[in-house]
Order: structure tokens, then C-alpha cells, then sequence
């Protein structure tokens, strides 16, 4: 009966021990989610809008000579004139992003402009060293509105877009000229679309999943427009204007 008893206390003792080192035992504890950040993928259609600054030297090469008179002369050379003015229009393309973060695409743009430059001057021809002409001249040059279609391949860093540019590019450019020669006088204006060729480069950000952000620059030449072309009696005039133009421009797009 006492050996019962005594196996009674005993347990009786080790039970509050035993359910504080039970109390201490930890339990398996379910780990969060892992959150996964999606890469941003360039890959889609956008659309925006851009502004700028352009400009760089219209250059105009001139023949003038004079067979008919007894003192005949050659004259033959070029001029330029700075051009500058701002720009602004929109853009639509296309993109398409690899595995290998590499990006293709193709972008279309069209840019209502203010670049361009004007030349006056005066000056007296010496004619075979013993006979002056007076002579004066005016031209002027206008890029009214120009676009590109080029094609795009870069390198994006997630969310930063890195590339090249290239491709064709168009204009129209309006010019006048006024040629005062002795006796001779002509003046005149013209007004076409060019075609030619663009090369630049630029850096893109996207802001949010849609709204991207831009900057770029590009070259653009719009070859040769002819000003003045006149044969008349051994007297021949020549003038053409070459339109060449730095742009740098800053955009946004929605991407969809």
C-alpha cells in the first residue's frame, strides 16, 4: 500500500514538468508565399506623342557662267546656311522582345516643323581681272514637316530599353532663292517632298506597365531640291539646296 502511495506522488510530480517541457516543443510553421515579381516584357503595339529641336547647315552648291559675252566667266562654289527650329508629332510602332532580353521593331513618325535658315549677301565679281559685276543674292530653306519609317534593335535591361535606329525618311522642304547678277535678275520659289535616309539611336524607360517614356536622336538627310536651272543664250545659273539636319526629341508612349 505505501509502494502504491509513493508511485502515486511520484507521477503526480512529473506531470507538471512534463506538459512545460511538452509547452516548449515548437510546431511546423507554414512559410509565406514566395512573391513573384514579373519581368516587364517590351514585346506589343504603343502609340505617343514627342517634341524636339532640329537643326544643322542647308547647303547651297551654284554654278553661274556666260559664254555669250566677250569677257566670259565661270563661277562655281557653295554656301551654307545654319538652320535650327523646334519640332513636334507622334510616333506608332511595334515591338517584339526575345528571351534573350534582345528587341526588334518598327516605328513610323510624323513631325510638324520649324527648322530652317535664311541667307542675304552682296558682293562684286572681278572679270578676267579688269571688269567688276555687282551682284547680290538671297536664299532661304523650310523643313515644313518630315517623318521616318525605320526599323529598331536593342538590348532592354528589364525596364530600360537600349537600341539603334534606321531607315528611310521624308520631308517637304521649301525654298526661295533671288539671284542679281549686272542685268540679270531671277527670282523664284519651290516646294516638294523628299525622300531619303535616317540614323540615331536612343533610350527608352518604362514608367509603369503601359506608359513608357523616351529620348533620341536621329540624322536625317533629304537629299537635293533644285532652285535655279537657266540656259539662256550661253548664259547658264545653277542652283540646288541640300537638306541635312541633326533632331534630338523626347516622347511618351502607351503601350498596349
Amino acid at each position: 500500500m505505501k509502494k502504491y502511495l509513493l508511485a502515486t506522488v511520484f507521477l503526480g510530480a512529473l506531470l507538471p514538468v512534463s506538459g512545460a517541457y511538452a509547452a516548449d516543443l515548437s510546431y511546423p510553421v507554414k512559410a509565406p508565399p514566395v512573391v513573384v515579381i514579373p519581368v516587364f516584357s517590351w514585346t506589343g503595339f504603343y502609340l505617343g506623342a514627342n517634341v524636339g529641336y532640329g537643326g544643322d547647315k542647308f547647303k547651297y552648291p551654284y554654278n553661274v557662267s556666260d559664254d555669250f559675252r566677250e569677257d566670259d566667266f565661270d563661277l562655281n562654289g557653295d554656301f551654307k546656311l545654319t538652320s535650327s527650329g523646334f519640332f513636334g508629332g507622334g510616333q506608332i510602332g511595334y515591338n517584339y522582345q526575345f528571351d534573350n532580353s534582345w528587341v526588334i521593331g518598327i516605328e513610323a513618325d510624323f513631325q510638324w516643323s520649324g527648322i530652317e535658315g535664311e541667307l542675304s549677301g552682296n558682293a562684286s565679281l572681278d572679270v578676267n581681272g579688269n571688269n567688276e559685276l555687282d551682284a547680290s543674292f538671297s536664299a532661304g530653306s523650310e523643313v515644313e514637316w518630315f517623318g521616318t519609317i525605320r526599323g529598331r534593335l536593342g538590348y532592354a535591361w528589364d525596364k530600360v530599353f537600349l537600341y539603334g535606329t534606321g531607315g528611310a525618311a521624308y520631308g517637304k522642304v521649301k525654298s526661295h532663292y533671288s539671284i542679281n547678277i549686272d542685268d540679270f535678275n531671277a527670282s523664284d520659289s519651290v516646294s516638294d517632298t523628299q525622300w531619303g535616309w535616317t540614323v540615331g539611336a536612343g533610350l527608352e524607360y518604362a514608367i509603369t506597365n503601359n506608359w513608357t517614356f523616351k529620348t533620341e536622336y536621329l540624322y536625317v538627310d533629304l537629299g537635293s531640291q533644285n532652285l535655279v536651272d537657266i540656259s539662256d543664250d550661253g548664259f547658264n545659273a545653277n542652283l540646288d539646296v541640300e537638306t541635312k539636319f541633326h533632331t534630338i526629341k523626347a516622347g511618351l508612349n502607351y503601350k498596349f
